[in-house]
């Protein structure tokens, strides 16, 4: 059985920081491409980051460059989502989601391009 589970949202003021980790079992992390995506309230959900599992490649939203840091340890079979210089526009709850196929990683900011997903964790920035 497929199973992703996030943990590290919390609340924090502006400019602070978060570290996000999703938990992976019942598959081969070492072979699967992860990403994360947020969804704030009224809004439609987002792709923030993406790791590729053949090539180590990692992608990200515009929005987050310079800020996000994603990285796995296929040993513990978790992904990570490093979030400094938070802003209030971080704001939502963010999902793991496991893509279908690794080859479809030039779609991963579509959320048909996955298969499996996590239940999410809020995160809050506010003053």
């Amino acid at each position: 059985q497929v199973l992703l589970v996030e943990s590290g949202g919390g609340s924090v003021q502006p400019g602070g920081s978060l570290r996000l980790s999703c938990v992976a079992s019942g598959f081969n992390l070492r072979y699967s491409a992860i990403g994360w995506f947020r969804q704030a309230p009224g809004k439609d959900p987002e792709g923030v980051s993406c790791t590729d599992s053949r090539d180590g490649m990692k992608y990200y939203h515009d929005s987050v460059k310079g800020r996000f840091t994603i990285s796995r340890d296929n040993a513990k079979s978790t992904v990570y989502l490093q979030m400094n210089s938070l802003r209030p526009e971080d704001t939502g709850v963010y999902s793991c989601g496991r893509l279908r196929h690794p080859a479809l990683v030039g779609q991963w900011t579509s959320r048909s391009a996955y298969g499996y997903w996590g239940q999410g964790t809020q995160v809050t920035v506010s003053s």
